[in-house]
């Protein structure tokens, strides 16, 4: 796939050219973007690759921005993404009947996961998939508990915190104060003469048709391998999971105890089998589907 032609962008000092120049690349209807699909998987054209990426560059740059609060520079961040992409449109088999904005999503946020991992702590950083989630959710959790300030989390906070996401209240508040520290500045100067600062640079909240039609896809597609995978669970572990992960208002480990009469860490060792179970069930399933990522489903996760 050729890649001599595409926008780049070399440093947040080109933020605001690079934007102007992918907004000028259209986005593809269904069944021209299947046709240079096909064209792709068939005669493997450079020209019609090119024209699939360079297409789905706005989506790159609005995934990217969602990550902007770790602190790297926004630059890194779609570079990254972009070779998500890249990779995703290399692999991208037009005969499933998912657009590739669905199919592209996983491999662009797939890429810059790894990428704010490996870059944002000197000390390695997500190394069990727990410390991932906390790394990622932390944000999210804090602002439904309505928490925006800077400082240590309270106690309730963090036990709250680290019930949800199943790490003890030491993990919560070490990640918090790291994450805090490491918060940019939205007022960094980032314009060629350094007369823009960084938020004028942030896409507006409203999605645009592509996103929107991905995450309708991906939806669509998460729910249905989700049930799949349900439905391997015995009555047990399907209701402790649907309890405890698949709820806006999960159950606490000591409340399923009680109704099964069982021990708190019994439920928990159920919970986690269950989970396990359904993770091997979800990536097998999205495996058939021509080898999409192996990052576990977005629904997987504890609840937030």
């Amino acid at each position: 796939m050729t890649t001599t032609t595409l926008p780049i962008l070399a440093s947040d000092r080109g933020l605001s050219a690079y934007m102007q120049q992918i907004k000028r690349f259209p986005i593809l209807e269904k069944e021209e973007e299947f046709m240079l699909a096909k064209r792709l998987v068939e005669h493997d054209d450079t020209d019609a690759a090119h024209k699939l990426v360079t297409s789905h560059l706005r989506l790159v740059a609005k995934i990217a921005m969602g990550y902007r609060f770790y602190g790297l520079p926004v630059s890194d961040l779609i570079s990254e993404g972009n070779v998500g992409l890249m990779r995703a449109v290399k692999k991208f088999d037009p005969d499933r009947g998912f657009r590739l904005s669905t199919y592209a999503m996983w491999w662009i946020k797939a890429a810059i996961n790894e990428h704010v991992l490996n870059s944002w702590s000197l000390v390695k950083l997500g190394t069990v998939a727990a410390q991932k989630k906390l790394f990622f959710n932390l944000r999210k959790l804090k602002a439904k508990l309505n928490i925006y300030e800077d400082g240590d989390l309270s106690t309730e906070a963090a036990d709250d915190i680290a019930e949800r996401l199943d790490v003890s209240r030491a993990e919560v508040h070490s990640m918090n104060r790291r994450l805090s520290r490491s918060d940019a500045s939205l007022n960094v100067p980032v314009g060629e003469d350094g007369d823009l600062d960084r938020i004028d640079f942030l896409m507006s909240d409203t999605p645009d048709q592509e996103t929107v039609l991905a995450e309708e896809e991906e939806r669509t597609v998460g729910h249905s391998l989700l049930r799949k995978a349900l439905a391997t669970l015995n009555d047990r572990e399907r209701h402790i999971i649907e309890q405890r992960r698949l709820t806006d208002e999960p159950r606490t480990l000591e409340d399923l105890g009680v109704e099964y009469g069982i021990s708190r860490e019994r439920v928990r060792q159920i919970e986690n089998r269950a989970f396990e179970k359904l993770q091997a069930e979800v990536r097998a399933a999205a495996e058939s589907l021509d080898d999409q990522t192996k990052e576990p489903m977005s629904l997987l996760t504890s609840p937030s």
